[in-house]
């Protein structure tokens, strides 16, 4: 039985990375400058780490995660310890994908993305509808 599906294997964590610069790149010229100096982390999982921090038991249900200091709340009295950066989790994300059913992978990343720098921005929910149709 050969079937197009025997060719086919999942999206690995460079595919993600490159729908998520992809995503960043087409955001309007105001934000895409400043949002390439968020660094962009792609793993399969939230470490042990995040997900306690956060009180998550399921770590499927972290898809992304901004870690840095909102730009409406930086001061240049903040010493920097290290790079904002925005964590998309591969796994939680292909397991969204799969459950939804109805959307392109790379309008989930894209999504997920537009979340995640929405607390970078200190986006309004206004903002947020102006780039990603999801919540207009």
């Amino acid at each position: 039985m050969t079937s197009e599906w025997n060719e086919v294997t999942p999206p690995d964590l460079d595919d993600l990375e490159r729908m998520a610069r992809e995503a960043m790149a087409a955001l309007p010229p105001d934000f895409a400058g400043p949002a390439g100096a968020v660094a962009l982390r792609v793993v399969d999982f939230a470490s042990d780490e995040i997900l306690d921090d956060m009180q998550i038991d399921d770590p499927y249900a972290l898809t992304g995660l901004y870690d840095g200091i909102p730009m409406t709340q930086k001061s240049v009295l903040d010493q920097p310890m290290g790079p904002d950066t925005i964590w998309l989790f591969r796994r939680p994300i292909l397991d969204e994908w799969i459950g939804r059913g109805d959307i392109a992978l790379g309008d989930l990343v894209a999504h997920v993305m537009v979340h995640e720098l929405a607390h970078h921005f200190g986006w309004s929910d206004d903002d947020i509808a102006r780039i990603d149709q999801w919540w207009t």
